[in-house]
């Protein structure tokens, strides 16, 4: 890959809604176009845990059972949102979700809650210069709180919020990126993450501490080896960061479950590309502007997760994980294609649109013999 391509994969700019509107993330950069599939480490660890569903869970989600000898599990799909601060985006989304009874997951970027008169509260990790980051920050003060108040509906109606740590440094863009970061690194980032979530929350944001239990690390990056000691010791219980062949059910890796992206073939296309909204532009046509094109670009996507979702229904019923930015790129053709997918897979037979908590409440609930029969099937692919 040319430094040329991997600087536009990593300097994608933030954009604004014009000077009335609070500032919001339109373009966080995508994961690299071939991000490398990573074998599993040697020691797993112990199987960390959640918070067992509540009455009220048990009462209106029927599927919260364990499973009865034959009974297949729930097709799960994952929908979550990188950077996850865009009003306009969530206005979209919340009535779908709220329709089809669907929870889905914002991965939240810190200083995204911390105004551009503030960025010097924010010291990056890695011997990076305060007040530095690749996506920018939150607007003014009034952003920040108007930007709670929808954040907390969010909560509200049962969708989770985790990490999608802060100042997004990835390989190409301000150096060290998250790539070389050791453990130290990102213990530092997740200190600043809850020290400006705290922050909020004392200016009424509705977070719970203890409820920011995962995340998607920038661009798919990072030294596992170094990043998930840093994960585990500061609460977090699943990422969703490393790439697999196929559709796999999560393991337990360094003490985190893991739920893989997983690398799919596009039909359209006949190659196999990472399922993350900005892969798959890139795979169409290297990630350029063509917003003529844009209804061709949502069918693709569409098409490509309908197979995916048939592949993993008919075969191993592993958690589907939809990976997607706030985004209007190629008019807003990647954004149309999950809107679209949602409204419809969310009311399909024996399937449950999740967020990630609710999925491992869920497998809590099983007998570990089942789970590890689970794993040990073929990876679902299309």
């Amino acid at each position: 890959m040319t430094t040329g391509v991997a600087l536009a994969l990593a300097l994608v700019l933030v954009m604004t809604l014009g000077p009335n509107k609070d500032q919001e993330t339109q373009a966080e950069s995508g994961a690299l176009p071939m991000a490398p599939r990573l074998p599993a480490p040697k020691d797993t660890g112990p199987a960390p845990t959640v918070p067992a569903p509540t009455p009220e869970q048990l009462q209106k989600q029927p599927w919260m059972h364990k499973l009865t000898p034959g009974e297949k599990p729930p097709q799960f799909v994952l929908f979550s949102f990188d950077g996850a601060v865009s009003k306009q985006h969530w206005d979209k989304v919340l009535p779908l979700a709220k329709q089809t009874g669907a929870h889905v997951t914002g991965l939240l970027s810190g200083v995204y809650m911390l105004s551009d008169q503030d960025k010097m509260q924010y010291q990056p990790p890695a011997g990076l210069k305060r007040g530095v980051s690749d996506i920018s920050f939150g607007g003014s003060r009034q952003d920040i709180q108007a930007r709670i108040g929808y954040l907390n509906q969010v909560i509200d109606d049962g969708h989770e919020i985790g990490t999608h740590y802060n100042g997004h440094f990835c390989s190409g863009g301000t150096q060290p990126s998250v790539d070389k970061w050791d453990t130290n690194a990102w213990n530092a980032e997740l200190d600043q993450f809850n020290q400006i979530v705290a922050q909020a929350r004392a200016n009424g944001f509705k977070l719970p501490a203890d409820a920011v239990r995962g995340g998607r690390t920038p661009c798919l990056e990072g030294n596992w080896d170094q990043a998930f000691p840093a994960m585990a010791s500061r609460g977090l219980v699943y990422d969703t960061s490393k790439v697999a062949l196929g559709v796999q059910w999560p393991s337990v890796q360094n003490g985190l479950y893991e739920f893989p992206m997983p690398e799919v073939k596009v039909p359209a296309l006949g190659k196999q590309v990472v399922m993350m909204d900005f892969n798959l532009w890139y795979s169409l046509n290297g990630a350029k502007e063509e917003p003529q094109r844009a209804g061709e670009f949502t069918q693709i996507v569409v098409d490509t997760y309908r197979s995916v979702y048939r592949a993993a229904f008919n075969g191993n019923r592993a958690p589907l994980v939809i990976g997607n930015h706030f985004n209007e790129w190629n008019g807003s053709a990647f954004s149309n294609a999950m809107e679209q997918f949602l409204g419809e897979v969310c009311d399909e037979a024996d399937t449950v649109c999740a967020t990630y908590t609710e999925v491992i409440q869920w497998m809590q609930l099983q007998d570990p013999a089942v789970l590890d029969q689970l794993r040990r099937m073929p990876a679902a692919r299309n």
